[in-house]
């Protein structure tokens, strides 16, 4: 496999443009268009995309390690096809809806002011995740493990501490409905 290392690319339209079956390292990905483009059994290390849209980009076998993500569109990706070893994600106000972390284990990931609605986080290990000031309006919590996790001004989730992991987990006073929605009470204040 080719490596390409310390590459800037900037309004690229890689959906017209040829993009090589590679290993990126340290590249930096500005305002590029990914939209479908097929991924899989790519290898990015230590990259960074800036305002991208990847949505719908399959992602089967690909690699990321140490990847930040900034003001990216990535509606749809399923993550949990991604290579697991040493997957390491950061977004940053990112649109992530109907994506799929199912089964994923992203330790200390994070996931500040992003668009989270309708993710799918079943059976996921978020240890020590941060989703401040994220929406995350149907997002899918069961058999999560959300040890230490930060949801401090993160916004509209529902999840049952019964059916996840939360020992430690940080939540603002606005989001404790999302966490007794379940027994149907009504807080006031």
């Amino acid at each position: 496999m080719e490596e390409i290392t310390n590459k800037s690319f900037k309004n690229i339209n890689f959906q017209e443009a040829s993009f090589p079956l590679a290993e990126y390292e340290s590249c930096v990905f500005d305002q590029c268009n990914f939209e479908q483009v097929d991924l899989s059994s790519f290898k990015f290390i230590d990259c960074r995309f800036t305002d991208c849209n990847l949505s719908l980009a399959p992602v089967v076998g690909t690699f990321f390690q140490d990847c930040q993500f900034e003001q990216c569109k990535m509606i749809g990706i399923r993550f949990d096809e991604a290579n697991p070893f040493n997957l390491h994600l950061e977004f940053n106000a990112c649109n992530l809806e109907h994506s799929s972390f199912f089964g994923v284990k992203l330790v200390k990931a994070n996931f500040s002011s992003c668009r989270l609605q309708h993710v799918e986080f079943e059976n996921a290990q978020l240890k020590e995740v941060n989703f401040t000031e994220s929406d995350l309006l149907g997002a899918h919590f069961l058999q999560t493990n959300l040890e230490k996790a930060n949801f401090v001004g993160a916004t509209n989730y529902q999840l049952d501490p019964d059916q996840n992991i939360i020992k430690g987990a940080k939540f603002s006073t606005d989001g404790l409905p999302g966490l007794l929605q379940k027994f149907k009470i009504k807080i006031v204040q």
